[in-house]
Order: structure tokens, then C-alpha cells, then sequence
């Protein structure tokens, strides 16, 4: 199969997860971004550059190694592709609260040094920005069309707030890892599908 072939697979694969859908806000950061809106006033955003931004942040993420990047999120759908994430890389997690001083200050027992940082949303995930962002620390951010993200170092254009959409920007970034790595060719299937990677309903939530 071809790269292009591939491609238009990929992108047939996640189209239907809900990954381009932004939100009826859209800031002068998201604007390149954004391919149109819906008829129901839901700005789009487009696939192909989502895609383009997967690949150059699996490149960063293989030049500096996934074991010393940190992932994190606030976000409770995120928890579940963030686990599966670093099981399949070795990147390290951090879910729940961003704890103050994490990345800024040496004589807490639980400051890291990290060498990128990856967050789920720039908003949610604002203390863990400003940290990385006075620690010199590079960021990686999955940003809506209403996020700011004038203090994200690589920014990754997709719906970062359904569960779907979050499963599959972590399905795919780890595809293009391994498959950057060699470990993982074009056209084979993942240990994982993008199910595997997307957070449970719980039953009070269906209630």
C-alpha cells in the first residue's frame, strides 16, 4: 500500500470519531486551522493538517525518547488514552491535578525534570504549561478551536474534549511513533484499536 493510500485509510478510519468537530468559539490562534463551520454553527478543523501535526510531534517525541517525556491531563477522558499511551511507549504519566512545583521546584519529592511535555488541553492543563513553559520545557498540546495556545511549542488541532476524539489523537500518535521507530509498518494493525485507547461511561454518567 502507498503512503497516499494509507493516508486517505487513516483518515477514513478517524473521520467519523468526532476528531475535527471544534466548538462554536474560534480564537485568532485556532483561525489556520479551522476548514469551515457546521450547520450548526461548530467550527471544523482540518484532518489533514491534524494528521501533518501527529506526524511531526511522533518525530519530536522519538528524537528526545518517549521515556523522558512526561503526558499529562486533568481531563477524566483523557485518563484512559493517556494509560495506554505510555504502557505502549514508556512515557510517563501524570493524571488528576497538576501538583504546584512539579517541574519548577527542586526540593519537592516529587519534581521531575522532563525533557518535553504533552498535555490534552491548554486550558485544563494550564499549571502544567506554565510550569514547562518557566522550566524551558517543551510543549506538546491537543488544542480546540477556542483554546490559546500561544505557549504551545508544537500544536496538535483536534477535538480535546470527547472521549472518541481524545482516544483516537492517542491511538494516532502512538501509530506514528512506532511506525516512525520501524517498529510498526504502514499497514499493519496496532496491538490496539482506537476502542481499546477510549475512556468507559460509567453508569451514574448514563443516569
Amino acid at each position: 500500500m502507498s503512503e497516499q493510500e494509507e493516508t486517505v485509510d487513516i483518515k477514513k478510519k478517524v473521520i467519523s470519531t468526532g476528531i475535527r468537530v471544534g466548538t462554536q468559539v474560534k480564537t485568532k490562534f485556532m483561525k489556520p486551522f479551522i476548514t469551515k463551520a457546521s450547520p450548526e454553527g461548530l467550527y471544523m478543523l482540518d484532518i489533514d493538517m491534524t494528521l501533518a501535526k501527529i506526524n511531526t510531534s511522533a518525530k519530536f517525541i522519538n528524537r528526545l525518547g518517549a521515556e523522558n517525556i512526561i503526558v499529562c491531563s486533568s481531563r477524566r477522558y483523557a485518563e484512559i488514552p493517556i494509560e495506554k499511551f505510555c504502557e505502549m511507549t514508556g512515557a510517563k504519566k501524570l493524571l488528576g491535578r497538576f501538583m504546584p512545583g512539579t517541574l519548577t521546584n527542586p526540593s519537592l519529592p516529587y519534581y521531575i525534570e522532563p525533557k518535553l511535555v504533552v498535555i490534552s488541553d491548554p486550558e485544563v492543563d494550564e499549571q502544567a504549561l506554565i510550569e514547562a513553559t518557566n522550566a524551558g520545557i517543551p510543549v506538546i498540546g491537543i488544542a480546540n478551536t477556542d483554546n490559546i495556545t500561544s505557549k504551545l511549542d508544537i500544536i496538535i488541532p483536534a477535538n480535546n474534549r470527547g472521549r472518541k476524539a481524545l482516544a483516537t489523537i492517542y491511538w494516532l500518535l502512538v501509530r506514528q511513533i512506532l511506525i516512525e521507530k520501524g517498529e510498526l509498518k504502514e499497514n499493519e494493525s496496532m496491538k490496539y484499536e482506537i476502542d481499546d485507547f477510549e475512556a468507559k461511561i460509567t453508569e451514574e454518567e448514563i443516569e
